[in-house]
């Protein structure tokens, strides 16, 4: 049993497992440079709508925004800024610029994820 440990290597271990996950999952490719700037673009727009009033009343959500990692992790936290855009702009307002927002998604997220809201909001 200990040679078995001792064979075994933890941190090369865990990021094979993770792309394994990731490639199950579809997402096993780095972005392109296209698609690091649409990403960052698409950051800076939800971070601009939120801005100082969410910036000083929502900092939880603007962190999440600002050091989301993965174009995933700005899709999931749509739903907290629109609350907070609807609270600040009143909800057809809100509505009309989450809109705006999430057609910038297309063609980013794997369609498994986006075929429930499908843009739905267009």
């Amino acid at each position: 049993m200990r040679s078995l440990l001792s064979s075994f290597n933890m941190p090369t271990f865990v990021p094979q497992l993770k792309s394994s996950c990731m490639a199950l999952l579809g997402l096993s490719q780095s972005p392109s440079k296209d698609a690091l700037w649409r990403i960052e673009a698409i950051r800076e727009l939800m971070l601009s709508e939120l801005g100082d009033y969410g910036d000083r009343k929502f900092p939880a959500t603007v962190r999440r925004v600002r050091f989301a990692t993965d174009v995933q992790g700005l899709w999931y936290a749509r739903s907290e800024v629109m609350a907070i855009m609807s609270n600040t702009y009143g909800e057809s307002v809100a509505r009309k610029k989450m809109s705006d927002i999430s057609v910038k998604f297309v063609g980013l997220l794997p369609k498994s994820i986006t075929k429930s809201t499908a843009l739905r909001m267009r």
